[in-house]
C-alpha cells in the first residue's frame, strides 16, 4: 500500500488543521451530532424496551400453558412444590422485566428527550441557535486573519514569482558567459535583466515579510479569540456528555438485573424451594396417603343387627293409599 511522502502529508494535516479558514465546521456540526445522538440513543432502549415487553410476555405464556400440567402432573410434595416454584419465578420475573420496559421508555427516554429539548434550540429554517452562535462567533474571530492569510498567500505567489524570473535570469547569464557566440553587448544586457531581476526580487522579498509579520504579530489575538469559542463549545459538550453518561447508568440500572433486590429475591425463594425438596418427608407423605400409612377399617366379628321400623307419618300414608289407589286402577 502506497503512502504520500512526508511533506505532503504535512502539508495535508496543516490545511486540515482547526486554525485554517473554514475548518472549525468540525466543531460547530458536534452540535447537530449529538442531537441526532440523542434520536439514536432514544430509539436503541426502545428497541430493548420492546425485548423486555416480549420476553415478560413470552414468560407470562410459557407459565400460564404449563400451570395446570404441573398442577395435575403425578409429582407431590416438595418435589411438585418445588417445579410449581419455578413458574410463579416466571410470574415474577415477567412483572419486573416489564417494569424494565416501562423504566426504558417513560423514565429514561422521556429523560433524554426532555433534556434534548430544553438544550437543542432549533431555529425556524433548520438547524440550531447553538450551531449558529458557535459559527457566527468562529467567523467573526476568522474573518481578520482570513484576509491577512489571503494577503499573505498572494505576496508569497508573487515573491515565487519572482524568484523564477530571476533564476530564469540567472541560468541565461550563466549560458551566456560561457558561450563565445553571444556578443558582449547581449552579455551586457543579459546581465542588466538579471540585476533588475534581482532588485525586483529583493523588493518583493521586502513586502512579503513585512505580510508575514503582520500576520505573525496577529496570530496571538486570533489564536485567543478562537481558543475562547473552542472552550466555550467545548464546555457545551462538557455538559452533554456529562449527562449522556447519567443516562446510561440510568439504562445500565435498570437493566442490570444480577443487583436488583427483587431478582435476587425470586432466585433465593427459588432456591430456597428446590433446597427444600426432602425425600424423606415426600416418602412419608405417599406412604401416609396411598400406601401401608393410610388408616383403614380392619374386617372383624358383626353381630347381625334388625332394622328398626319407622313409624310413618300422616302424610306419608296418604301418599301410599294414593299410590295404592293408582296401582289398582
Amino acid at each position: 500500500m502506497s503512502t504520500l511522502p512526508p511533506e505532503v502529508a504535512t502539508e495535508d494535516a496543516t490545511k486540515q488543521s482547526f486554525w485554517m479558514p473554514g475548518n472549525y465546521q468540525h466543531t460547530v456540526k458536534r452540535t447537530e451530532d449529538a442531537f441526532q445522538a440523542c434520536n439514536d440513543i432514544v430509539v436503541c432502549f426502545q428497541e430493548r424496551a420492546r425485548v423486555e415487553r416480549q420476553y415478560a410476555q413470552q414468560l407470562s405464556e410459557w407459565s400460564n400453558k404449563w400451570k395446570p400440567l404441573v398442577d395435575s402432573s403425578p409429582l407431590y410434595g416438595s418435589l411438585l412444590q418445588a417445579w410449581q416454584c419455578f413458574l410463579s419465578s416466571a410470574d415474577r420475573l415477567a412483572a419486573l422485566h416489564s417494569s424494565v420496559c416501562r423504566s426504558l421508555v417513560s423514565e429514561d427516554g422521556d429523560r433524554v428527550r426532555t433534556w434534548q429539548k430544553e438544550t437543542f434550540h432549533k431555529k425556524l429554517f433548520g438547524g440550531f441557535k447553538e450551531s449558529q452562535d458557535f459559527g457566527t462567533g468562529f467567523a467573526r474571530a476568522q474573518k481578520p486573519w482570513a484576509k491577512r492569510l489571503k494577503k499573505l498567500d498572494k505576496a508569497r505567489s508573487a515573491f515565487h514569482k519572482v524568484q523564477r524570473k530571476e533564476q530564469t535570469a540567472r541560468d541565461r547569464e550563466v549560458h551566456a558567459k560561457g558561450n563565445p557566440d553571444v556578443a558582449i553587448e547581449k552579455q551586457r544586457k543579459i546581465q542588466e535583466e538579471r540585476e533588475l531581476a534581482q532588485q525586483e526580487t529583493e523588493k518583493v522579498r521586502a513586502r512579503y515579510e513585512k505580510v508575514l509579520e503582520e500576520v505573525t504579530r496577529y496570530a496571538p489575538r486570533y489564536m485567543e479569540e478562537m481558543e475562547c469559542i473552542f472552550d466555550q463549545s467545548q464546555e457545551e459538550e462538557r455538559k452533554r456528555i456529562s449527562f449522556l453518561k447519567q443516562a446510561f447508568l440510568s439504562v445500565h440500572r435498570h437493566l442490570d438485573v444480577t443487583n436488583n433486590e427483587s431478582v435476587k429475591a425470586v432466585y433465593n425463594e427459588l432456591h430456597n424451594t428446590l433446597m427444600a425438596i426432602n425425600e424423606q418427608d415426600d416418602l412419608r407423605w405417599w406412604k401416609n396417603t396411598h400406601g401401608p400409612g393410610m388408616p383403614t377399617d380392619w374386617p372383624q366379628f358383626e353381630e347381625w343387627t334388625p332394622e328398626k321400623k319407622s313409624k310413618k307419618g300422616k302424610k306419608e300414608k296418604e301418599v301410599e293409599s294414593q299410590q295404592g289407589t293408582i296401582e289398582r286402577r
